[in-house]
């Protein structure tokens, strides 16, 4: 055999090993870092739990022990309003804000009335 008949098949063998993994599903790798993890403090009565941000607002009332009044439960009449943080927020309908930027709201929470 010659030396170029050698690298010709050395190559042939790396290029169908490489294609054939081309078609193969791979599962993607998620590392999450606790600092990716963004979590909002909600303050109620003392009472402070973190929340995921963009989950529903009913949910982490319940938690917290906020009964809100619920009528029509599609966000149409508004009496289910509570105070999240001084912003009203229909609590059928809405959901849990994002993290404060501001280091005294994230430590103690946002205040819920």
């Amino acid at each position: 055999m010659t030396p170029s008949f050698n690298r010709y098949i050395a190559f042939l063998v790396l290029f169908l090993a490489s294609a054939s993994n081309a078609f193969m599903a791979s599962q993607p790798t998620f590392t999450r870092y606790p600092s990716d993890l963004k979590m909002t403090v909600l303050n109620y009565n003392g009472k402070k739990k973190n929340f995921k941000p963009g989950s529903p607002l009913k949910n982490a009332c319940a938690n917290l022990g906020v009964k809100p009044r619920y009528s029509c439960k599609k966000g149409d009449c508004g009496s289910c309003t509570i105070s999240v943080g001084g912003t009203g927020i229909k609590a059928c309908v809405g959901k849990v804000p994002p993290e404060p930027r501001l280091k005294s709201l994230q430590e103690n929470g946002l205040v819920i009335k």
